[in-house]
């Protein structure tokens, strides 16, 4: 089967005053569509930086990236814009939940954003219902707890239905319990509706829930035995009841 997001030999560097850091150092991985990936390593591998370049949020230095047929090295800035809205939703260790309005219209947003003028309103409501999120839809983040915000927040990234879903310690923040819906949901997205899953993370219990596991060290991918803060680790499969 053909690669669905691929990177070739992409290379990233930020500056800091004079100095040239390196973030990515001439990664290459491929992902199948419809697999549910996760991304783990230390902190300063180069996790989200890849995440960031995979997300077209930022531009790699050189290389190659190309998702669903777009290479994402040859697009413009507006152009990228367009592929996000259309192909990938966004999850993050910040709910980033705009604050003055109710969870409805936190998650709504995300299609008059990327310009879907009529909302599937049994979709809307199976997603609210498998996030426990139904109650909630009136209330604004201040006064919802920090699961149910990142709840709204999946909630928001699955809306349109995109074929990617891009997830950066979507658990960082939260309780075992609310960890738990949130890597329980993706899941189920990935299966229930095809969609590919790349998550980023640092626990292994969330690292459970994928199909494949690529470990980073230095800005590059590495064999499991040469990552010391996971080599001994074992991971439990975690299927759809």
């Amino acid at each position: 089967m053909s690669a669905f997001i691929e990177a070739i030999d992409i290379r990233k560097s930020y500056r800091v005053g004079k100095t040239e850091v390196p973030a990515i150092r001439g990664l290459s991985l491929s992902v199948e569509k419809g697999k549910f990936l996760c991304v783990v390593g230390p902190s300063g591998s180069g996790k989200s930086t890849l995440f960031y370049l995979l997300g077209g949020l930022t531009h790699a230095d050189s290389g190659h990236i190309l998702v669903d047929g777009d290479d994402f090295c040859h697009l413009s800035d507006a152009e990228l814009t367009r592929v996000r809205r259309r192909k990938i939703g966004f999850v993050f260790q910040k709910f980033n939940l705009l604050p003055t309005i109710e969870a409805r219209f936190n998650i709504e947003i995300a299609q008059e954003i990327a310009g879907i003028r009529h909302l599937d309103t049994r979709y809307f409501e199976q997603i609210c219902d498998l996030l426990g999120l139904r109650s909630r839809l009136s209330h604004r983040p201040y006064e919802l707890s920090g699961g149910e915000q990142q709840r709204v927040a999946l909630a928001r990234a699955l809306i349109n239905k995109p074929a990617i879903v891009l997830a950066d310690e979507p658990t960082g923040n939260l309780d075992s319990e609310n960890a738990e819906v949130v890597l329980h949901m993706l899941r189920q997205s990935n299966h229930e509706l095809g969609q590919t899953v790349l998550m980023i993370t640092h626990n292994p219990e969330a690292a459970g829930y994928a199909d494949v596991i690529i470990h980073m060290r230095d800005g590059r991918t590495v064999p499991p035995d040469q990552d010391p803060q996971w080599s001994h680790r074992r991971f439990s499969e975690h299927k759809l009841s």
